[in-house]
């Protein structure tokens, strides 16, 4: 049985807890990205907000075939030879409904630039990045982890 403190206090937590569960269900912060053909952490990817965009930089490479300060070999344009770390690879990402959509991100291993897609999921802590060519059904998924402030 309730009391009558109990309706008030369940008001209140959902008055103050509403919007922080709201602000986890963002891509916005700091990614461990995970490779999807083995498993394992490859970067640390930070993803900002600007004027209702989303755009995410390299922030560290954790692994990567070409030792600890890859450069973007297969990019074209202003981002060839340039340092993986510190590079924009994701850009133009806007909210529509549930998911972020609309924008690209860049595989900087192949130099490949592709449609995104985000998805939050388990509460916050992983994000799908769907990238694709042509149709979202096509294409392929990577899921981040988020990592603790």
């Amino acid at each position: 049985m309730l009391s009558r403190c109990q309706p008030v206090l369940f008001a209140l937590a959902f008055a103050f807890g509403a919007p922080a569960l709201a602000a986890d269900l963002t891509p916005v912060g700091t990614w461990t990205t995970i490779d999807d053909a083995t498993g394992k952490p490859k970067s640390i990817v930070q993803i900002t907000e600007n004027a209702g965009k989303l755009e995410g930089k390299v922030l560290e490479v954790l692994q990567s075939d070409e030792g600890p300060h890859p450069t973007c070999k297969k990019c074209e344009g202003e981002r060839k030879d340039q340092p993986v770390e510190g590079m924009t690879i994701l850009w133009g990402v806007s909210k529509d409904g549930d998911v972020w959509d609309g924008g690209q991100i860049l595989d900087p291993k192949n130099g490949k630039t592709y449609k995104v897609k985000l998805t939050v999921t388990d509460n916050g802590q992983k994000l799908d990045v769907h990238g694709y060519i042509g149709f979202a059904l096509l294409g392929r998924s990577q899921v981040w982890e988020r990592k603790s402030p």
